[in-house]
């Protein structure tokens, strides 16, 4: 028997979720460096599985089945297209870097009380290690997410696409930003109340996507007869499987429902700016770099794999939707007084372009899709991370309150421009590529749609720079004057995306060659061709 490579894979954090709780709660160190250890040792074996993946072969490799419920027919299904695996890797790459970020995010606040002492004088010391929770929760999220990557099982997908919510929700109620009120009153429990409703909020939200999409899978079940992704998609292609076009389209928006939430789309989209701005900095990223990939990967290998007929069906309504996310996103991202709302609009925008280059039903759109969501979250992790270093320098979220940066931390300045360059897709820096192939795949399909999408393009370099301008440059703010630059932990989080935004920007070609062939399984589902270019005869 072969080593379960993509098993470990997903078990190796979970495990070190594990270990991470289970240290002594005065040793907040030796968490810190138990969970880093463990990150490093996924992201060795994500490695292994890229470098075991061949694109010119089968569909999904590395793959492993047992079963797990007979008599439902579920089945522990694990199998990788270049789609998947170049998503697990990047989910194993960030998260060392999230995890050295949020290094001091979960100590206690100046004058907590100590972890001994058993509180028989009135005080609550460490009910349940908050330092070590913090960091497992992670794990167990970044555990979630790889083996949601990696299932061909739906049912088995299911279950890790609504159990991923609940470390997220703790994460974000439990461990919220410090700075959550900037410079507004309302005090320590004002900031806990917000951060209690934006862990609700995403929660309930996330949880109706779920329900909706429990339905479906249990309609496809009934259906089908199996849980099975590739015994489905063998009995379509084989014809032993057919579905009354009603009840396609029915099975399709359960899951879509779902896959736009979590995304996420208009006008399911408004959980996504009190999250990502009442979590702290690294937790932002978590979510927007890491799980909500989970939503536009499942429309890749579930909504157009299972059912193709009926996305053809929806494709005119979902790019319609995913134009409104661009420029609605871009457009507020414009009046966010907020730094970290204001990437948060900036990434629903982002999302919209992904959703678009999938549903344009084009290779170079579906490419360029796939594409945005591995640079999207190099690009996303810089801007967010060196923004959570700038808030956490300052005690405030409140553009308002900064000015004149440049002038006394110059490094900081530098990597939160490139951060914001690649943001608005430099070229040169990697989202330039992804967001160029998308237009190229949109124009080709639905030229007006693509006109209106390159809107979002001048909106993003009119949110970055203005961002930039009003923080950075001007004569510099007396609460800013004594600001330290960035330091050696903090470089070693900043300067290796930085340095990947530059290689994926010039030189994009390791990543295309593993995504490609995925991209041509995925157009040969939906039975769609490039469209060809109109060329006059010659007279």
């Amino acid at each position: 028997m072969s080593f379960p490579l993509l098993t470990a894979t997903a078990a190796l954090p979970a495990i070190g979720a594990v270990a991470t709780a289970a240290v002594p709660a005065a040793r907040r160190t030796a968490a810190k460096w138990t969970a880093l250890l463990f990150s490093l040792g996924t992201l060795a074996l994500a490695g292994v599985a890229l470098a075991r993946f061949e694109p010119g072969g089968a569909r999904y490799q590395l793959t492993e089945s047992h079963a797990w419920i007979k008599d439902f027919g579920v089945r522990y299904e694990l199998g990788v297209d270049g789609i998947g695996v170049a998503l697990l890797a990047l989910t194993a790459l960030l998260m060392p870097f999230i995890i050295l970020a949020g290094w001091h995010d979960a100590d206690p606040a100046p004058g907590s009380p100590r972890p001994s002492g058993g509180g028989r004088d009135g005080t609550r010391p460490y009910r349940w290690r908050p330092t070590q929770g913090f960091f497992a929760l992670m794990l167990m999220t970044e555990a979630m997410v790889i083996l949601s990557f990696e299932a061909t099982d739906v049912f088995l997908f299911y279950v890790l696409f609504e159990a991923m919510l609940i470390p997220m929700y703790f994460l974000i109620g439990g461990f919220g930003d410090r700075a959550a009120s900037g410079s507004a009153a309302g005090g320590i429990e004002n900031a806990a109340a917000q951060r209690s409703y934006a862990a609700v909020k995403f929660l309930l939200y996330n949880l109706v996507g779920g329900l909706v999409m429990l339905a479906a899978v249990i309609g496809l079940y009934v259906v089908a007869g199996t849980f099975s992704l590739s015994e489905i998609a063998q009995a379509r292609a084989d014809g032993t499987l057919s579905m009354a076009t009603s009840t396609e389209r029915w099975l399709f928006l359960g899951f879509f429902f779902a896959f736009a939430v979590k995304a996420p789309l208009w006008p399911l989209h408004t959980w996504l700016p009190n999250a990502m701005g009442e979590a702290t900095s690294p937790v932002a990223v978590l979510i927007t770099a890491v799980v909500d990939k989970v939503g536009t990967f499942a429309m890749l290998r579930f909504c157009l794999q299972l059912f193709p007929g009926a996305s053809k069906w929806a494709t005119p309504v979902i790019v319609v939707l995913a134009l409104i996310s661009i420029v609605y996103g871009a457009l507020l991202a414009v009046g966010q007084r907020d730094i970290k709302r204001l990437i948060a609009y900036a990434s629903i925008s982002h999302f919209g372009f992904i959703v678009l280059g999938i549903f344009a039903m084009t290779s170079q759109g579906q490419s360029g899709a796939t594409l945005y969501m591995v640079n999207h979250g190099i690009s996303t992790a810089a801007l967010m991370l060196v923004a959570g270093f700038l808030i956490s320098r300052r005690g405030s979220r409140l553009i308002a309150d900064y000015g004149g940066v440049q002038k006394v931390a110059p490094v900081l300045a530098g990597t939160f421009l490139i951060g914001g360059l690649a943001t608005l897709s430099l070229p040169g820096l990697a989202p330039f590529v992804s967001e160029f192939l998308v237009l190229v795949g949109a124009f080709s399909a639905y030229p007006a749609a693509g006109v209106i999408a390159t809107t979002g393009i001048v909106l993003a370099a009119l949110y970055v720079l203005v961002l930039y301008q009003r923080t950075m440059t001007g004569p510099v703010k007396a609460e800013v004057r004594g600001m330290a630059d960035l330091k050696v932990r903090e470089l070693a989080v900043v300067l290796p995306l930085i340095a990947m935004l530059l290689f994926l920007g010039v030189y994009p070609k390791p990543l295309t060659e593993i995504v490609n062939p995925a991209v041509q399984h995925t157009m040969s589902d939906v039975q769609k061709k490039d469209p060809q270019p109109e060329v006059e005869a010659a007279k």
